[in-house]
């Protein structure tokens, strides 16, 4: 099976909330520059989107908040294709805190936080959906994983 390389980042002392941990603004930043690097592995780079005019935009997600990252972690974020459709992509990130740049957490290793998005490919001039070339969808469909126990759930209902 063909895996996507992880994405490393560090925790930032500007990305520290009044609670002394990672605030929720940078999970999202994190995980976007990990879209971001998803992107560049599937053909959606810059060079694609400024000669076609076509994007991915996140249109749904859900993001979980598993344990607090600290000031200097170094993370590194896994991501799954969990599927591709003629105009949409469902993916998931798993962020773990690692010991080294560009370290991978060991087998046995818990997420700090999870999210798992669908993806519209888009028309930017159009302003609507359009199917991905036959190479893009190619290249998400040999991406394809299993998606992990927690993908598919939704916010439960209080009370």
């Amino acid at each position: 099976m063909t895996r996507l390389p992880l994405f490393h980042s560090r925790v930032r002392p500007e990305w520290i909330d009044y609670n002394g941990h990672m605030s929720e603004a940078f999970y999202v930043l994190v995980f976007g520059h990990a879209t971001d690097a998803l992107m560049i592995e599937t053909g959606l780079d810059s060079g694609y989107r400024e000669s076609t005019g076509c994007s991915l935009y996140t249109v749904e997600s859900h993001l979980r908040f598993l344990r607090d990252v600290p000031e200097g972690a170094r993370l590194a974020v896994r991501t799954r294709v969990l599927g591709a459709a003629a105009r949409k992509a469902r993916f998931a990130h798993e962020m773990y805190v690692v010991s080294g740049p560009e370290s991978e957490p060991p087998p046995d290793a818990a997420p700090v936080a999870t999210t798992e998005l669908l993806a519209v490919h888009v028309d930017r001039q159009a302003g609507r959906a359009a199917e991905f070339p036959d190479a893009i969808r190619h290249r998400f469909t040999e991406l394809t994983e299993p998606a992990p126990d927690w993908a598919g759930r939704s916010i439960a209902a209080v009370g």
